[in-house]
């Protein structure tokens, strides 16, 4: 499996866990996520770092405030998206 497959199985996983209510396991998970997340978009667009400072910024905001659905939102969808986007040569 490559690393971007594996980061978006790994957000997606990490997401299930936020939604099971299971927020201190995931929350551990979550720090490994965006290290790779950050590891594979290294080498990726500007536009798309931006996008991932952008969204970042998002997903700690939710955590912040506790909100786990949302921050499981944003890491299933619009992180997974991004991951996905940034995989389109």
């Amino acid at each position: 499996m490559s690393r971007l497959a594996q980061c978006i199985e790994d957000a997606r996983g990490c997401a299930g866990l936020f939604r099971l209510g299971r927020d201190v396991e995931a929350a551990l998970d979550m720090v490994e996520v965006f290290d790779a997340t950050q590891r594979v978009l290294e080498g990726a667009l500007q536009e798309t770092r931006q996008q991932w400072v952008q969204l970042l910024t998002c997903m700690l905001a939710c955590q912040e405030s506790q909100d786990w659905l949302g921050l499981a939102d944003w890491m299933e969808y619009e992180l997974v998206g991004l991951l996905e986007s940034a995989a389109i040569p």
